[in-house]
């Protein structure tokens, strides 16, 4: 398997730091590593995550990681990161 992020996944990934460095930067530094560490678990357990059957065909899932969420697609032998959030964002 083969891990891609989208481009919109990665611009996700920057205002949650820049929001959680306000109060505290190693938290926001932490929350930014479990985020980018966690998509490694899929390559080796790429249906861990909740399938979100309002996507079929597309084999879609998410992934909670801590108090985020994180979508992404299983294609063939790839997997791609589609969207990450904060579960109390409205999406």
């Amino acid at each position: 398997m083969e891990l891609h992020w989208t481009s919109r996944a990665l611009s996700d990934v920057a205002p949650l730091y820049e929001f959680l460095a306000c109060e505290n930067k190693l938290a926001a530094a932490k929350a930014v590593q479990a985020l980018t560490k966690a998509p490694s678990l899929l390559l080796t357990n790429p249906r861990i995550g909740d399938q979100l059957f309002e996507f079929e065909p597309n084999h879609v899932r998410r992934l909670l990681i801590g108090r985020y969420e994180m979508r992404y697609e299983i294609r063939e032998s790839s997997i791609y990161i589609l969207r990450v959030w904060h579960t109390r964002e409205d999406r």
